[in-house]
């Protein structure tokens, strides 16, 4: 007995103490039991003073196993006692070491040297969260946890699946020592720095682009890009294309460009200069500036046909029209791309300039606003080493470049794939984690054995990728939302780790269902998490002003009550540390 309770005020009770506070360690964070007859009731000690103090309650004890929440209350005759060591167990977890259902994360801040052992299905069978101020431990929080799955050689996770969006390249030495444990055990790192000659360029092969994944790339803002768009990638691989069936589709296409300039009313100088705009870089060994026209008796190019007399008149168009004619085929239709060709950002880029022309660009001065930013960025991107991240050598299905993605140079299966985005703005950054996720997301949904190939996409600085964007208004959806909606069903699970959750998707960030949260002092940041985290109370918010670095408030679908857990520090460490000022400063060397 440790008191007796003088009130109850909804959740929290009151207790004067019984026992000499003078002679007791710190009692706040310690639990105590409320027994009347079969009933237990679970608190926390929040605050205390010399002769009161206030709890929260935190759960029930039932039938051998802790029930979290407060159905009932206790009554004032019920004893007040510390928790006994076998019924902590039933609320952190026994105190094994090696158990393939659980994971060691750390100790509690509570109750020395007792192991938190979080089960591994309700942790990462959901998205996840990782806040915490800079300097508060969020790498090396994140670091050591994945490396505690890698911990047993006992049991070997071979079948993990996890891709970094490493922000800054600070993980990739972090994992070098999971092969030690197995040769079954590999890490694999993307770099975008297209001068590491040591590393693997990332690379997403052009034909691989979607609609959704080109209005990202060029940052489109308007609902009538889209269908330049969608044009173009059906464009692509048929101006690429060298069969039969599709020298056919690309005379068809350019014939039908021609004749709406023919038709469009225009004076005959514009037309014939337009026409020769168009052949000369869209053309065919049959339809092109040099194709014969033939006449009874004779035979000229087409380019003397449209030539315009000292009246301006095109004398021959009816000639031109009706020999231009011929390559219409009625009914046929631009086939949708099926993956089959490899085409680049040069082949993309001829595509986009007839799909302009084709949508009226030469007809519409609005056509031409709109569709022309497109133009102007993709070929800003050709002409920089951006482009870099879109040559692929040969072709290549998305199906082996997905398989590939999680092979190591040397063919063996990696668990851990790193991506360091380091050296791409945030744009790009931003574009290339959204096409890569959508990638897998779409392989996820697409596999008839739902949820079997589960894939954990963990993004550093989370709230320069994961935002409340445009995507929505323009596309329909944000895949990082989608992904925390619909993911966790098909096995594509989201790790957010961020230093600035504010500035988050407030979906993704609300989906998630567990929640690790280091040391955050700013009071937008307190707020947002306050009212975007679920059954964080108004203590948890308290608490996370003063936690030291590496010590964490984490609760959610994984933990049965909130816990103060300090992290070991991981080894290796990420490279997330400050500058040694003193050390550069005062270097006589």
């Amino acid at each position: 007995m440790i008191g007796k309770i003088i009130s109850i005020d909804g959740d929290h009770v009151t207790i004067k103490l019984s026992i000499d506070i003078s002679s007791q360690t710190n009692l706040v964070g310690v639990h105590v039991v409320f027994e009347d007859q079969l009933v237990k009731i679970v608190g926390e000690i929040i605050a205390v003073s010399q002769e009161e103090a206030v709890i929260a309650i935190v759960g029930e004890l039932k039938d051998s196993r802790f029930v979290p929440g407060s159905s009932v209350k206790p009554s004032f005759k019920s004893d007040c006692r510390i928790i006994i060591m076998s019924e902590l167990a039933l609320i952190l977890g026994e105190q094994k070491i090696s158990d393939i259902n659980r994971v060691y994360f750390g100790k509690s801040t509570i109750y020395k040297n007792y192991h938190i052992n979080v089960d591994v299905d309700k942790f990462f069978s959901n998205h996840f969260a990782i806040l915490g101020n800079t300097g508060s431990g969020k790498s090396c929080t994140t670091a050591r946890i994945i490396q505690n799955v890698f911990s047993s050689s006992e049991y070997l996770p071979v079948n993990t699946k996890m891709i970094i969006f490493d922000a800054f390249g600070e993980y990739i030495d972090a994992f070098n020592n999971i092969s030690m444990l197995s040769p079954m055990l590999n890490t694999k790192v993307y770099t975008t720095n297209i001068y590491d000659g040591k590393r693997e360029l990332l690379k997403i092969p052009t034909w691989f682009l979607g609609v959704d994944d080109v209005a990202l790339l060029l940052g489109a803002t308007d609902h009538s890009q889209l269908s330049i768009i969608e044009k173009t990638l059906k464009l692509a691989p048929i101006f690429k294309g060298t069969e039969e069936s599709v020298i056919k589709s690309r005379n068809d296409i350019i014939a039908r460009a021609l004749l709406d300039i023919l038709r469009s009313g225009n004076d005959s100088a514009k037309i014939r200069d337009q026409i020769t705009a168009i052949l000369t870089s869209y053309n065919t060994p049959q339809l092109n500036l040099d194709s014969t026209i033939y006449q009874p008796g004779y035979s000229r190019p087409l380019k003397q046909c449209i030539f315009v007399d000292k009246s301006g008149k095109m004398m021959e168009m009816e000639l031109v029209v009706s020999f231009i004619q011929t390559f219409v085929v009625d009914g046929l239709e631009i086939p949708e791309p099926d993956g089959t060709i490899a085409y680049n950002l040069k082949d993309l880029e001829k595509a986009l300039d007839f799909a302009m022309i084709s949508e009226g660009i030469l007809k519409s001065d609005k056509v031409f606003d709109y569709a022309n930013i497109l133009s102007v960025r993709l070929h800003s991107i050709i002409n920089s080493e951006t482009a870099a991240y879109f040559e692929y050598s040969q072709y290549i299905t998305k199906e082996e470049y997905l398989k590939k993605f999680f092979l190591t140079p040397e063919g063996k299966p990696a668990q851990i794939v790193d991506i360091n985005i380091n050296y791409v703005n945030d744009r790009l950054a931003k574009s290339i984690a959204k096409i890569i996720s959508k990638m897998f997301f779409d392989a996820a949904t697409d596999n008839v054995q739902r949820g079997t190939e589960p894939i954990h996409i963990l993004i550093e600085e989370a709230h320069r990728y994961v935002q409340n964007d445009g995507d929505t208004f323009l596309l329909g959806y944000n895949i990082f939302d989608r992904i925390t909606k619909e993911g966790r069903k098909y096995g594509m699970l989201l790790g957010l780790i961020t230093q600035r959750p504010s500035e988050l998707s407030e979906t993704s960030i609300s989906q998630c269902s567990n929640f690790i949260i280091l040391r955050t002092l700013h009071p937008k940041d307190l707020k947002f998490i306050r009212e975007m985290v679920p059954n964080i109370t108004e203590e948890g918010t308290t608490q996370l002003k003063n936690l030291q670095p590496g010590t964490a408030l984490a609760f959610g679908s994984a933990f049965p009550i909130s816990l103060n857990i300090a992290f070991d520090m991981p080894n290796p460490e990420p490279n997330s540390s400050n500058a040694e000022i003193v050390k550069i400063w005062f270097n006589q060397n």
